[in-house]
């Protein structure tokens, strides 16, 4: 599955384009219906022929709605630049194409639209001032398609350049960190409750699985997920993502807040960043400018202290560091755009290096030295920056994010567990796992807080199911045993092939549940061959089985174990002399009657102890 957004001056038929591929008008309010203008985010969804799903993100083109349109192309795996061909390059073009150079979207299209309206000669025209315009940009190679939505004609052409631009084009999907998703919408639907979206990264989200929302960390749960309409039950990287939750209200969260997994980020008040001025800003970028900063879906407020140089000159580079008027929630290599607020425009965009830096004195060469070796990337600053979510990963996965080798890996992984700066989850060749140490210590204290909340509410349980620890900590199978494994080596848990619990949890019926147990278990006694079913509430007939203080035979027939390791004896020895057993045997010789005789012979038959013979049974 892929996002791709859309760029471009207002008017020059994004909507329309988006509307001809997917049939979905993207316009979704009535305002922008009735003026013909994109007013905000649109989101829509079609397959391409070779079966590829492709998300579509049409973003407001007018230049009254430009952080609209910055909400909506953070996440993009790619981009269609629209430029119609018969207005050719106009100034949002420019800005939005700065704005894609600036996010390194590197994966794109140029559709000329409005082709029908032109002659050959023109469009030739426009296609040598794009190409011109494309030089030196992140989209200096994407491939120029023209077509008309009016008539279709193009369309089967964009479609197949589509498919062959996302060929080339790594999906995010495989990814198994920690989940992240920026809110681009919260709203309400009658009947379900609170809904936001918005374009998961980084990891898997599973349904059922607790998060927060950041930055103001408000606890709540994932009970509904959709992609495209559809209802699924793990989302997955990539995707644009409709997650249904419980505990909060839609007045309660706002575009730029992001879902993650509780403990998992920090929000923060100062970056770290290399930035880069645009060569046409309309000036330079002065010591503490007071700018607005675009990431993700948030925009904030900040200053911005430059740490190499006295100002920023267009088309120049430099370190700073920016002190931000709200916390945000973000990531070592989040793409962010700084723009002047008056009047507005685009000035500069960068990378993040540091999330939660000490506040820097300018020109102080440690300091910069300490962010060439972030940007440039020591291999265990690097390493441990991959594990910097806080949850297990692979050696693949750091590879992958820190651009380590794998001897890199393995050598610097066991040096750091051996100095104990981060956790060695898995040695097994094939699978081995890492944390950092700050990670575990969250990690740990989430899976006992989870147990502990669990155990509490079902005293009597030795212990959760797997599946759903597994859930509620958000791990993907494979990871949840290690995890449980050094959780039970440091002690903090028990565990068997299907439960996990705290160290030193015994559960034990209170007074009134050890008296209706005796009350039950002596009717039993007292009928043994026909006992009464034992009056127990559910947890409690549980934890009775579990003790095998019970057996049961079939759904509404217990008997003791005592009686029942005499009735099978009973059977086993009579079928061994006579040769075969009947129901009414076991009826006449016990006093019992039809119900429980036959219920005692199904379980022996389940247990491939006898089996049936003609009127009676024999041993197996």
């Amino acid at each position: 599955m892929y996002v791709i957004g859309t760029a471009g001056h207002v008017d020059h038929g994004k909507s329309t384009l988006v509307k001809s591929l997917t049939g979905t008008d993207p316009d979704r309010w009535a305002e922008e219906q009735r003026r013909a203008m994109t007013l905000d985010l649109g989101f829509a969804w079609f397959t391409l022929p070779s079966g590829r799903v492709v998300s579509l993100v049409d973003v407001p083109g007018h230049e009254r709605f430009i952080k609209n349109m910055l909400a909506g192309v953070g996440g993009l795996d790619a981009a269609l630049l629209i430029v119609a061909a018969d207005e050719a390059v106009m100034p949002q073009t420019l800005e939005h194409l700065a704005i894609l150079d600036l996010l390194e979207v590197r994966h794109g299209l140029v559709v000329l639209t409005k082709a029908d309206l032109v002659d050959g000669p023109w469009l030739d025209l426009v296609r040598e001032e794009v190409g011109e315009r494309l030089r030196g940009t992140s989209l200096a190679d994407a491939p120029l398609v023209a077509v008309s939505a009016r008539t279709g004609a193009g369309l089967p052409a964009l479609c197949q350049a589509l498919d062959t631009l996302l060929a080339a084009t790594p999906t995010r999907s495989s990814a198994q960190g920690s989940p992240r998703l920026p809110i681009d919408r919260a709203f309400t639907i009658g009947g379900f409750g609170t809904v936001v979206t918005g374009t998961l990264l980084d990891g898997p989200l599973a349904l059922g699985c607790d998060v927060e929302v950041l930055p103001a960390g408000r606890k709540v749960r994932v009970r509904g997920l959709q992609i495209h309409g559809s209802k699924t039950e793990l989302a997955l990287p990539g995707s644009r993502v409709a997650v249904n939750l419980a505990g909060v209200h839609p007045s309660e969260l706002a575009r730029g807040d992001v879902l993650a997994l509780p403990g998992v980020l920090r929000p923060t008040q100062m970056l770290d960043l290399r930035l880069r001025v645009l060569a046409d800003a309309p000036a330079p970028i002065e010591q503490n400018a007071a700018l607005d900063l675009f990431s993700g879906t948030s925009e904030v407020a900040c200053r911005v202290t430059l740490l190499d140089a006295e100002r920023l000159d267009p088309g120049v580079s430099g370190w700073v560091q920016l002190r931000l008027a709200t916390p945000v929630a973000l990531l070592r290599g989040d793409r962010c755009i700084l723009r002047v607020a008056s009047p507005s425009r685009t000035v500069a965009g960068g990378s993040v290096v540091a999330t939660h830096p000490l506040r820097h004195r300018r020109f102080r060469p440690e300091v910069l030295a300490q962010l060439e070796i972030l940007a440039r990337g020591e291999p265990a600053d690097l390493l441990l920056q991959a594990l910097s979510a806080g949850m297990p990963c692979s050696w693949e996965e750091i590879m992958s994010a820190s651009g380590l080798s794998a001897a890199q890996v393995r050598q610097l992984g066991a040096q750091m567990a051996a100095a104990s700066r981060l956790v060695l989850l898995n040695d097994e060749p094939n699978l081995p796992l890492l944390i950092s140490i700050n990670g575990w210590q969250q990690l740990s204290a989430r899976l006992q807080d989870i147990l502990r909340a669990h155990h509490r509410r079902y005293p009597l349980r030795r212990g959760m199911s797997r599946e759903e620890l597994r859930q509620k900590l958000g791990l993907t199978p494979h990871r949840l045993t290690p995890v449980v494994n050094e959780a039970a080596r440091q002690a903090l848990v028990a565990r068997n092939e299907t439960s996990v619990w705290l160290q030193g949890h015994a559960p034990r019926p209170d007074t009134a549940g050890q008296q209706a147990l005796d009350a039950a278990l002596g009717a039993m006694a007292r009928r043994p061959y026909s006992p009464p079913n034992p009056d127990l509430d559910s947890e409690l007939l549980a934890w009775a089985l579990e003790q095998q203080m019970l057996v049961r035979v079939a759904p509404d027939i217990f008997f003791l174990p005592a009686t029942y390791a005499e009735l099978e004896a009973w059977v086993r020895h009579t079928i061994a002399c006579e040769g075969s057993i009947s129901l009414n045997h076991i009826r006449d010789h016990f006093g019992s009657s039809r119900k429980y005789a036959l219920a005692l012979l199904e379980h022996l038959d389940e247990r491939k102890i006898t089996r049936r013979s003609g009127e009676g049974r024999v041993l197996v």
